[in-house]
């Protein structure tokens, strides 16, 4: 097992254990999470969210940011300047739509999340600019 610093077991998902968590998907969430689409800007869920929590992947439930780490960034997804835990947000080169960016992924169960831009607030200087349907919000 392989386990965050928070204490989260971070094993890769089966195929099969993926392809049964994906069942209840949406078409929305399966062109988000599984085939690395995105949300239009100012329509997702959890956009204006203000709540005090935890936000999750959607598909395996890994926590990914917590509330206080939320910014309102103008750029119509919801934006952290840091996640949960390092360990809990795995980094891909993206070269498509014509330049290079960091898309990140969930480590566990692969999932498309959003993208990560050197353009955010204090004190990480990160934007971590994420689709309301990779994840599930649990309040405190």
């Amino acid at each position: 097992m392989t386990q965050s610093h928070a204490g989260h077991d971070l094993t890769p998902l089966s195929r099969d254990e993926v392809n049964r968590l994906a069942r209840d998907l949406t078409q929305e969430e399966r062109t988000v999470l599984l085939d690395h689409g995105t949300e239009r800007p100012f329509c997702g869920t959890l956009l204006d969210n203000k709540q005090d929590g935890t936000y999750f992947c959607r598909l395996c439930e890994l926590p990914l940011f917590r509330s206080d780490a939320k910014f309102d960034s103008g750029t119509g997804w919801p934006s952290f300047f840091q996640p949960y835990d390092p360990d809990h947000i795995r980094y891909i080169e993206d070269r498509s739509m014509g330049m290079t960016r960091t898309e990140i992924r969930c480590p566990r169960c692969d999932s498309h999340l959003g993208h990560v831009f050197p353009d955010g607030p204090p004190p990480t200087g990160q934007r971590y600019c994420l689709n309301s349907v990779a994840l599930t919000f649990e309040p405190d």
